[in-house]
């Protein structure tokens, strides 16, 4: 449909799915599985994000196998233990109490990489990470998806890359992005878990924000 319009209703939407939307932990999902459908839907989601240059830079690795699962959980495991260290006082032993991923809990696991191009990219010469960002691009319109339909899911970040690259059986040139849990949920929280559980505090968006230059 050429120029097409939205409404206000439909912004209101949009906002709200934003605002509702949440990074969901290993003791918030459900076993119930996911249907191809709506991965496929997911995944469609992300295939439609901007990119530069129209690169569409990205791969998608769907992990359902609960032994793959494990190896990838024992990443987590050494990783976390290291990032721990980073802690001290009362963030420490909050860190300890914290439910940091849902590796082995939700249905599907999704890697998501980023595949450089072997050829120039319009746009991706003087700023190189733009093919990387692109593929952040794809996540989030993955997100915001998994949330419209009611599906939860979480980004695992605390991960050896080049283990999970290792135990995927990538390829060499491939740059891991992001490892995504996905699946129902018992609840969807008012605000975000970390904000509830008062590791941080949103900012305000005027101490954020600037006009012409810093």
């Amino acid at each position: 449909m050429k120029n097409k319009q939205f409404t206000f209703d439909d912004q209101q939407l949009l906002e709200d799915i934003m605002t509702h939307r949440r990074d969901i932990r290993g003791n918030n999902f459900l076993p119930d599985p996911l249907s191809d459908d709506s991965l496929h839907k997911i995944i469609t989601s992300a295939s439609r994000a901007p990119s530069v240059g129209f690169s569409q830079p990205w791969e998608f690795v769907i992990i359902r196998d609960q032994q793959v699962k494990k190896h990838i959980a024992k990443s987590f495991s050494i990783e976390n233990k290291i990032a721990q260290r980073k802690f001290t006082d009362e963030k420490l032993s909050r860190y300890s109490e914290l439910k940091l991923e849902g590796i082995l809990e939700a249905p599907v696991n999704i890697a998501v990489f980023y595949k450089p191009s072997k050829m120039p990219v319009l746009g991706q010469n003087s700023m190189p990470e733009m093919g990387e960002y692109s593929v952040v691009c794809a996540i989030q319109n993955m997100w915001l998806m998994s949330r419209a339909m009611n599906i939860g899911m979480g980004w695992v970040s605390i991960l050896n890359p080049l283990r999970v690259k290792e135990i995927l059986n990538a390829p060499a040139e491939n740059k891991l992005v992001a490892y995504l849990c996905f699946g129902y949920v018992k609840a969807f929280f008012s605000t975000p878990e970390l904000e509830r559980l008062h590791w941080e505090k949103r900012k305000d968006l005027q101490a954020t924000t600037y006009n012409e230059r810093f």
